[in-house]
């Protein structure tokens, strides 16, 4: 299964936020969008970095004075892991595994096309292994 898969299950438009805006910003889109993290995007819309709820947490344990009006681009994860379209998903989970990381962007050549969580995968593979289930079940038994 590959991640163009995933994200067409999932039929979810992928929410950014430009190196410009604040820490503010980027929480009211997280909380409001029920996301665990953002691209970050320069002017012409290529990927540099993400905003994740780890970063998020980092900068209030050091800073919570001010750091809600900080930029984005102080404060994101500069060049993240990513992922393409054609990518396979039980090698996306290794590298989510190997990096640490629970969300990654997911590219078409240049254009952040989605972003792909651990449970959006864990979801996938489940609904793939009862889709499988049944269909045993059914070849075995008969229909049903």
């Amino acid at each position: 299964m590959l991640m163009r898969d995933v994200l067409r299950a999932k039929c979810r438009e992928v929410v950014t936020i430009t190196l410009d805006r604040t820490v503010e910003d980027a929480l009211t889109l997280l909380v409001d969008e029920n996301i665990g993290s953002l691209p970050v995007l320069d002017d012409s819309g290529r990927l540099v970095g993400i905003f994740s709820e780890r970063d998020l947490l980092r900068g209030m344990h050091k800073d919570h004075a001010t750091f809600l009006s900080r930029p984005i681009s102080q404060v994101m994860t500069p060049e993240p892991v990513t992922c393409g379209l054609d990518d396979d998903v039980h090698d996306v989970m290794g590298k989510m595994s190997s990096h640490r990381v629970g969300q990654l962007p997911v590219l078409n050549v240049c254009e952040t096309v989605g972003v792909i969580s651990v449970g959006d995968l864990i979801k996938t593979l489940y609904d793939k292994a009862q889709t499988e289930n049944q269909d045993l079940k059914a070849y075995i038994y008969g229909p049903g």
